[in-house]
């Protein structure tokens, strides 16, 4: 069994099959584990450039996450977020948000410590049978976002690729801002509505709790869109938004953009929180519910418990 993605999907899945003795890889095409759970280290310190947070609402979910919470990975941040718009400035409250001081990453690392991931590993090709890059495997988990998945799929997989092909997603892009001092009142996170280039800011410092003057920015899809070929080009426009939004005294020491072309998902198949078709090749992802991370945690657990079920 052959789960293609490392990110929280991924290892969910993964996780259900070792645990029920089915033998399974992991295969990941970056370097390490995490997927859209990604943090960078600047200078060692991490920066959460993917997910800004997650919350919790389903009881297997928070078991998995009082794990992480025992062992320090996790702890409660906000329930309260700035919202900027026409109608000026305003706080509103929402359900608890959940950071973690090392990076949402070490979260993902966590739970696949005791699974067998390869990174760098690129995947070229899943064909029927179900194969990966002609490797024969009793199926095939692919835990990624569908427009990258219908890329794997060979034509003759048509259930898997017409749902692959069915999922529509938005891009963004991340800028992590690093400034010499905390120059701002404190916030915690903003939602920016109506804005042509900024669709959140958080205080990572305030996020991670070590309170470094660093902010992290996700853009419009619209803005991101314009900038998927040169994305670093898009670090002034970035920083100028932030300051401005923020009234913001002096310009950033270092401003570092990540590109996600497929950020967030903007279709949701009904009544399914994963694919699983008669070829034996399985989708998963938070495309199928609440674009969350624990959407994508329930999917890649579901389809694991679907696997498990039809592979013993």
């Amino acid at each position: 069994m052959v789960v293609v993605g490392a990110g929280i999907t991924g290892v969910a899945c993964a996780a259900e099959l070792a645990r029920a003795g089915v033998p399974v890889r992991i295969r990941e095409r970056a370097h390490v584990p995490g997927g859209r759970m990604a943090s960078k280290r600047f200078d060692g310190r991490p920066a959460d450039t993917g997910a800004a947070y997650f919350t919790v609402s389903d009881p297997d979910f928070a078991a998995v996450v009082e794990g992480w919470r025992a062992v320090g990975l996790v702890r409660e941040w906000t329930d309260t977020f700035v919202a900027y718009g026409r109608d000026g400035r305003r706080e509103v409250a929402g359900p608890m948000r959940w950071a973690a001081p090392r990076g949402l990453r070490s979260l993902v690392e966590h739970l696949a410590r005791d699974l067998p991931v390869a990174v760098d590993r690129l995947v070229l090709m899943v064909e029927p049978g179900p194969a990966v890059d002609g490797d024969a495997c009793a199926a095939v988990a692919l835990a990624m976002p569908g427009p990258q998945a219908a890329l794997l799929l060979d034509p003759a997989l048509a259930a898997a690729t017409l749902a692959a092909q069915a999922q529509r997603w938005s891009p963004s892009l991340a800028g992590v801002l690093r400034f010499p001092s905390r120059c701002w009142a404190d916030f915690r996170g903003a939602f920016v509505n109506d804005h042509p280039l900024l669709a959140t800011v958080c205080d990572d410092g305030d996020r991670r709790g070590d309170g470094a003057p660093v902010l992290v920015a996700h853009t419009t899809p619209e803005f991101a869109a314009g900038h998927l070929a040169q994305p670093t080009g898009a670090g002034p426009a970035i920083e100028e938004a932030v300051r401005d939004l923020l009234a913001l005294p002096e310009p950033a020491e270092h401003v570092h953009v990540h590109r996600w072309t497929y950020a967030k998902p903007v279709t949701v198949p009904a009544d399914a929180m994963y694919h699983l078709d008669a070829d034996g090749i399985g989708l998963a992802g938070d495309a199928y519910g609440a674009p969350r991370v624990q959407t994508a945690w329930r999917s890649g657990r579901d389809l694991g418990r679907a696997l498990v079920e039809r592979l013993t």
